[in-house]
């Protein structure tokens, strides 16, 4: 039997997220947190409207899934997100402990790869090219409608 339950499907969840934040102004970034094939968090970026800087999908859905599982730590979880994880975002990644990030688009400008993975927790797995082209075309139709 085939698992349904896989990096695609739930990428496309985290894409659902970026798509709001598309509709809403935001730079359409997504994120989700899955634990035990079960999605317990889910954010998108707020910074314009929270009018915070810091406050990245990433950043939203740590902290909704720590309040889930009802501590800081994000063992036994896999985030999933639409755009490489910036270095701030890849910091804090790094304090969950989280033990796999998928990612979407790469960010070449801003994205922590450049930094070789050093800036994530040496057990944290990394996984890259998910419905990347779908997560950059959204942020290029974006950034071309703010133009």
């Amino acid at each position: 039997m085939i698992n349904p339950f896989n990096d695609e499907y739930f990428m496309k969840q985290a894409f659902l997220e970026a798509q709001t934040a598309f509709e809403l102004g935001e730079v359409p970034v997504g994120a989700i947190v899955v634990c035990n094939n079960q999605i317990i968090a889910k954010a998108h970026n707020f910074t314009e409207k929270l009018n915070d800087v810091t406050a990245h999908a990433e950043i939203q859905a740590i902290t909704a899934a720590a309040e889930f599982l009802g501590g800081k730590y994000l063992t036994g979880c896999t985030m999933y997100i639409t755009l490489e994880p910036c270095v701030m975002c890849a910091g804090a990644l790094y304090w969950s402990q989280i033990d796999k990030i998928v990612f979407g688009a790469r960010d070449e400008k801003r994205g922590a790869g450049r930094f070789q993975h050093e800036l994530y927790h040496p057990k944290t797995l990394i996984t890259n090219g998910v419905l990347a082209e779908e997560c950059s075309m959204l942020l290029k139709s974006f950034f071309t409608k703010k133009r």
